[in-house]
């Protein structure tokens, strides 16, 4: 259902309590007539120091997340966005796909947009492009999960990053200068693609950058996300700022 400034589309967005990042950067994104409406998954922003800590994170993630679907739902939205990366990798190419199942099942048969559904989209857009390098703000256990769900799609994953931040909300603190040494740490001759995950690194406005220097694509898991989202529902804006992703395809 549209409304009177949604009058395009509305976004149900889930995103979790602590992300500060995903909801600037989709309202950045968001063409004229497109509205994204917010549910957050309620998680404590309790330390991250091992992987027996993000696991127990990933777990309070799970416990939350029908019921921010839930609430979203009463504002009528026309397709639903998962504002968050780490859950939509989880299990490899087969969790992926059973969490879309469930998800839309919640959400009542709506079109949903996932960060892992969206990489694969992404970067098909590209050519035949089969050997990649990611970015993390994950502990190991996280980046295990990503290079598995690549794989299982059959990327290559040339290197991973993860950043080990020290808690939910510390992902947002990761500044721009990390980010690009994080990049420049992955990039590689045979690297024909580099993608961010984790919607809480403010990513958006640094990937172009380090696509045009590089020439080569460079991913941020909100704007190939958001580009998903817009595109499986019918609406072809090109937006300039955020990379070719956005501009071009």
């Amino acid at each position: 259902m549209v409304d009177a400034l949604g009058y395009r589309m509305k976004f149900g967005v889930i995103a979790p309590s602590t992300n500060t990042i995903v909801q600037p950067e989709f309202g950045w994104m968001a063409p004229q007539g497109v509205t994204n409406h917010f549910s957050r998954i309620h998680i404590p922003d309790d330390p991250l120091g091992s992987d027996a800590d993000f696991e127990a994170l990933m777990v309070r993630i799970r416990g939350e997340l029908m019921q921010a679907i839930d609430r979203v739902m009463t504002a009528r939205p026309g397709a639903m966005v998962m504002g968050m990366s780490s859950e939509t990798f989880w299990g490899g190419l087969a969790g992926s796909i059973d969490l879309k199942a469930k998800l839309t099942e919640r959400a009542g048969g709506l079109p949903v947009a996932m960060g892992s559904d969206a990489a694969q989209a992404a970067l098909g857009c590209y050519g035949a492009i089969k050997r990649i390098a990611v970015v993390t703000p994950y502990m190991p256990v996280g980046d295990g999960e990503v290079r598995k769900f690549f794989t299982d799609c059959g990327f290559e994953v040339l290197a991973v990053m993860g950043l080990k931040c020290n808690s939910p909300t510390a992902i947002a603190h990761v500044d721009a200068k990390t980010l690009r040494d994080c990049v420049n740490a992955v990039n590689d001759p045979q690297v024909e693609a580099i993608l961010q995950v984790g919607t809480n690194l403010a990513f958006a406005k640094i990937a172009p950058m380090a696509e045009f220097w590089l020439d080569k694509p460079v991913l941020a898991i909100n704007t190939a996300t958001y580009w998903h989202a817009l595109r499986m529902n019918g609406i072809q804006d090109r937006i300039a700022g955020f990379g070719s992703l956005l501009a071009d395809y």
